[in-house]
């Protein structure tokens, strides 16, 4: 009896240990790539059919004024190929939040989403960052849709902008082409070389940090106001200037 108790005791340890390294392995091949209209016509059903890919992050808006002309179209064709599928807003130094979190909103409808919103801060704010301007968007983010987006960033701005306690409730989406990065990340745009099926054309790449995974940037499926009532006040006094895209570095 003692040994039949071992040895089904030793068969679940097994199990276990095969589910957790199964789990690992799926962690670690794990892929996402981030889109623009830089990608141009898309094929997403040969996309989905890279079993890395998992995951897209697509383009919406920049500032006040900048859309992405592909942007619907990518987001739905890609979640109907089976991808999971978010959005991202480059931020601005010209516009309020309150302008800049217009923009995304009439872009971004929360039941089209499958993972949070990002924050696309690029290097070149790195002299001119309003960090009031920034967490006023990333509430207005969160207030919008039910969880706190991701800031996606390089090794240099966040050491100097959001290494500190106030932001460790943040996912952050490091770009580093060189090397693995040295800060707190999630997820890690690692090329911006990449090659997958159906792009034509470099693409950028991501996977996740060790012990990180899908579950750390679902949108939690919670029941809130409709995307029509939801009040986001554009009543600031800061110029609403227009934009150009001049995203052309890290997410493209």
């Amino acid at each position: 009896m003692r040994m039949a108790m071992k040895y089904k005791c030793n068969l679940a340890l097994l199990a276990l240990l095969v589910l957790s390294a199964l789990h690992l392995y799926a962690q670690e091949h794990t892929r996402g790539i981030d889109v623009s209209k830089f990608q141009g016509t898309i094929n997403w059903t040969k996309v989905a059919k890279d079993k890395t890919i998992k995951f897209v992050y697509i383009k919406a808006t920049e500032g006040t004024s900048n859309r992405d002309p592909n942007y619907q179209t990518n987001i739905k064709k890609a979640r109907k190929a089976g991808l999971l599928v978010g959005s991202y807003h480059v931020y601005s130094s010209k516009t309020t939040a309150y302008q800049q979190m217009g923009n995304f909103k009439k872009q971004v409808k929360k039941s089209d989403q499958d993972l949070v919103p990002v924050l696309d801060i690029e290097g070149y704010h790195v002299n001119r960052l309003n960090m009031e301007r920034v967490d006023k968007i990333l509430e207005l983010m969160e207030k919008e849709y039910g969880a706190k987006p991701m800031i996606y960033t390089s090794e240099k701005l966040f050491k100097e902008h959001f290494s500190g306690k106030k932001y460790r409730q943040y996912k952050i989406f490091i770009a580093n082409y060189r090397g693995t990065p040295t800060v707190r990340y999630t997820l890690w745009q690692f090329t911006e070389k990449g090659h997958v099926s159906g792009i034509s054309g470099p693409v950028d790449i991501s996977k996740f940090n060790r012990g990180s995974g899908l579950s750390d940037i679902k949108l939690p499926k919670k029941k809130s106001k409709s995307d029509d009532k939801s009040d986001t006040k554009e009543d600031d006094k800061e110029d609403d200037t227009a934009e150009t895209d001049t995203t052309a570095t890290a997410m493209k």
